[in-house]
């Protein structure tokens, strides 16, 4: 194991010996093994936009067992999806890569201005499929968002208990929030910090973007000089916000994107401290050897020495 898993390691100290393995498991797994960095093939797209929209792209896609294959062949870190694709692939590829249960969905058959996820998968689940760990939504700034809230806290003590590692995509939507403002800096910060409050070893945000939501906020960040001008500076100010980097944030790829973008925004990813990708649409939306190529350059880069280093407290 090598000091940076073992430092990683050491910040998560409440924990018991089978979630710290489960959590080294997945640093340890793939072309970024022993880097503390992570690239994570994410396919929940079908439940959550639909299959035409996510697959038809590349129609081998609409079969789960490709995706096992891609995240396997490109040398991800792990694969996580909802209960049926799990399920169609995890005997056929068993111990080839770290699979994460996302246990929680919901589709866009009706445009809600306050969103919510239903459960649709649970820890029993995850640990009949072998995974290391639960994916889990939530939205701040829903009016929704304390039920979910509660609904992760409970998912989560159960995980611990049998030693998975907990996720929490944060993703902060509702109709108090505006379109800009759902990736305002503060924004992304914020629930960066509300996932990390709630329990998550792994902590998943959207890229921020300058903009400032919160009047509040906004005195804060003119008084106290936050440096948010670029990517790289904004990524570094949400690592501060999950504890001060001791907890590991990894970004969302988001939608497709041209390859210079997506090659940018990891640059920028790994210049500010971030620990790795979420990378979905913008790989298996390509055919797999045109996939296999983002996914080489993206862990390239990710091995690259970073820049930028976050002061840890001790």
């Amino acid at each position: 194991m090598t000091d940076r898993v073992k430092e990683i390691l050491s910040w998560y100290g409440s924990d018991n010996p089978g979630t710290l393995t489960n959590l080294a498991r997945l640093l340890n797994h793939g072309k970024l093994a022993g880097t503390g960095k992570l690239v994570i093939l994410p396919v929940d797209q079908g439940f959550e936009h639909g299959p035409a929209r996510s697959f038809a792209l590349n129609p081998p896609a609409y079969d789960p067992r490709y995706h096992f294959e891609l995240a396997i062949a490109a040398g991800c870190n792990a694969y996580v999806a909802p209960l049926g694709f799990l399920e169609a692939g995890a005997r056929e590829f068993a111990g080839d890569i770290p699979l994460i249960l996302k246990a929680n969905n919901h589709d866009v058959l009706l445009d809600e201005a306050d969103p919510t996820q239903a459960l649709t998968g649970s820890v029993e689940d995850a640990l009949r499929l072998g995974c290391i760990g639960i994916g889990f939504t939530i939205y701040p700034g829903s009016a929704h968002r304390f039920e979910m809230y509660q609904q992760i806290r409970a998912c989560a003590e159960e995980a611990k208990c049998h030693g998975l590692v907990v996720i929490i995509w944060s993703y902060a939507r509702g109709s108090g929030l505006s379109k800009v403002g759902e990736t305002a800096i503060d924004v992304i910060g914020y629930a960066a910090q509300i996932a990390a409050q709630l329990g998550a070893h792994i902590v998943k945000v959207k890229l921020p973007n300058e903009h400032v939501e919160q009047e509040a906020a906004q005195k804060v960040y003119e008084k106290e000089q936050i440096p948010i001008a670029t990517l790289a500076e904004r990524v570094r100010h949400v690592v501060q916000c999950t504890f001060n980097g001791r907890r590991i944030v990894i970004f969302s790829g988001g939608a497709s994107v041209s390859d210079e973008t997506l090659f940018d925004e990891i640059r920028s990813i790994h210049a500010g401290g971030g620990f790795g990708s979420i990378v979905g649409r913008n790989s298996f939306q390509r055919s797999q050897s045109d996939a296999l190529k983002i996914f080489n350059t993206i862990m390239d880069i990710y091995n690259q020495p970073s820049q930028i280093q976050i002061p840890v407290l001790k």
